[in-house]
């Protein structure tokens, strides 16, 4: 690892959203004093962390949590992920050496073709990836949910979601977040008059504290724990999806339903100084990413540097990646990609070997060879066995494609938007469409989706975060925090940058920098842009076996809690 990796600049001394205890383990400074694992959850909704809890207290393991956490989440954060939506699961058995990656990414409809979002004129037509039913991907959600209760869980299904379709059924609270995503996706969401219904009052987001109930939703969920893969996919639930679909202008049919499938792969694994890196793989980029930061920094003091040095060092380390997942990364089961290349040491040392540590690299000079949500959600959950689970879910824009098929209650994802709908262009969030990540029948798209375990001799750390194409360089800098010895209340509040290769800016939070850093970065070439809001919702366990402690810590960023169970 970089040696003596030093946290990012600004970090608040004191620490924040220090583990909570839910039952009666000794809290001492933000830990819990264990000789064992014991349960810990982290996630950005206290209903749902409750939940999680509870579930494990009667029996369930970290895999029936994880699909009590996905669903509560589903239903008191319907800006950030869904049933109606998708994502990665990273798991790991207690005491077993191989991690499985579920992916329940969305898919394309078979009749999607690459020039579907483009209107008569050959233009980019953005509205008609973000909204409505031509912009929803096949749901992956609830066949994940299903196969972690049957390959993985101790609980049935059904007792699994009991908790998410009593909140859908007897409601939750309005809060201020939830407010502030429906404001900002106020007039898509009044376009749709089964969204309007649920998720506004009068056309406007509802008063603060007011109980938002969903039955739909629970009746929904209620065919899933009743039928499982059945209960969604096939019958009643999937014929008013396809109906509801189609009559907004979506391309679904029963076969693309009954055919959706999620996919075990093998993550992404590496080693880099001692630290065992173990991440989302294809279709997500954040793992190739991750281990190719590291490795790009494997030799560098970033102590020993200043602020301005160190940002400037990263950085460029983050623009390298980001151009290699534009050029090179896709749905492994469509495209050929050289990933033993992308994750060798040789290439990361070529990479770094190109970056002056006195000027930018404008990403214009990094030609691409020839040929995510904003608003998603994570959570990290260890048990009692030591069985653990970082995912990262999304529907992708906040409230997605803000249609609702009558019905259902099922909030429809626009992840359509995260293939390459023009070649050359940026997608909502500026990630540059490339011939890999074109849209194809049954493809799922890339995403920056990246849940993470990080293991030294001592430590395990579960973690990950929403934040769109922000997601990557998050998790990159919590990597060089966790190296750097910092706490998971630490890592998740501190502050944050980014570059992404295209636009060529390093982006970041207010008060992230120190003027005198902001200057030096210009003087060395670089377009600093202050995004003037602080992003992302970090949710992390740390499980530190030779001290017997156990923490969990969520990002006060968001509304988010962390428990430490007895």
């Amino acid at each position: 690892m970089p040696r003596g990796a030093s946290p990012v600049p600004g970090r608040p001394g004191r620490r924040l959203l220090l583990v909570l205890s839910l039952l009666s383990g000794l809290l001492l400074g933000g830990w819990v004093q264990a000789a064992d694992p014991r349960p810990a959850v982290a996630s950005a909704h206290p209903r749902a962390t409750q939940a999680a809890m509870a579930v494990m207290a009667q029996g369930g393991n970290a895999f029936d949590a994880a699909v009590t956490l996905t669903a509560a989440l589903a239903v008191v954060e319907p800006y950030g992920s869904g049933i109606g939506g998708g994502g990665f699961w990273l798991l790991q058995r207690g005491g077993d050496d191989r991690p499985v990656m579920l992916d329940g990414r969305e898919t394309a409809p078979a009749a999607a073709y690459p020039e579907m979002y483009l209107d008569d004129a050959g233009e980019l037509d953005r509205q008609r990836s973000m909204r409505g039913g031509l912009a929803a991907g096949i749901p992956g959600t609830p066949a994940a949910l299903v196969h972690l209760a049957e390959e993985y869980g101790e609980l049935p299904l059904a007792e699994s979601l009991a908790p998410a379709i009593r909140l859908a059924r007897q409601g939750f609270q309005v809060d201020t977040q939830y407010r502030r995503m429906a404001l900002f996706r106020l007039r898509d969401l009044n376009a749709d008059p089964e969204a309007r219904e649920i998720f506004l009052r009068d056309r406007i987001p509802p008063p603060l504290g007011s109980v938002l109930r969903q039955p739909d939703l629970a009746e929904t969920l209620e065919h899933l724990a009743e039928a499982g893969f059945d209960g969604f996919y096939r019958g009643p639930v999937a014929e008013a999806l396809v109906a509801g679909v189609r009559a907004s202008g979506g391309l679904w049919t029963p076969d693309d339903l009954a055919g959706y499938r999620v996919v075990e792969r093998e993550p992404v694994q590496a080693e880099v100084d001692g630290l065992r890196i173990t991440a989302a793989t294809l279709p997500s980029a954040g793992g190739v990413g991750l281990v190719g930061f590291l490795q790009m920094l494997a030799d560098d003091d970033l102590a020993a540097m200043s602020d301005a040095d160190r940002v400037h060092l990263t950085a460029e380390a983050m623009r390298r990646v980001y151009r290699d997942r534009a050029a090179w990364l896709g749905d492994p089961d469509f495209v050929d990609i050289p990933m033993e290349r992308l994750l060798s040491p040789e290439h990361a040392r070529a990479m770094r070997a190109d970056i002056s540590l006195t000027e930018a690299t404008p990403s214009a000079e990094l030609p691409l060879p020839g040929g995510e949500g904003e608003q998603t959600t994570h959570f990290s959950v260890i048990d009692a066995n030591g069985n653990r689970v970082a995912a990262t879910l999304s529907i992708n824009y906040p409230f997605g494609a803000t249609t609702v098929p009558p019905g259902t209650g099922v909030l429809l994802n626009n992840e359509m938007d995260d293939f390459a709908t023009v070649l050359g262009e940026g997608n909502v969030y500026g990630l540059l469409g490339t011939e890999p990540n074109r849209i194809e029948p049954g493809k799922r798209p890339l995403s920056s989706m990246t849940p993470v375990f990080l293991e030294d001799d001592c430590r395990t750390l579960i973690y990950g975060t929403p934040g769109g194409s922000r997601i990557i360089t998050m998790v990159m800098l919590g990597a060089l925090d966790f190296t750097a010895g910092a706490s998971p209340a630490e890592m998740v509040a501190a502050p944050r940058y980014h570059h992404q290769y295209l636009p060529d800016e390093i982006q970041h939070e207010p008060g992230a920098f120190s003027r005198e850093t902001r200057a030096a970065l210009r003087e060395r070439g670089h377009a600093v842009n202050n995004v003037n809001r602080r992003y992302g919702d970090m949710q992390a366990v740390l499980w530190d076996r030779c001290e017997g402690t156990l923490e969990a810590a969520s990002d006060p960023r968001g509304i988010g809690s962390a428990l430490v169970g007895d």
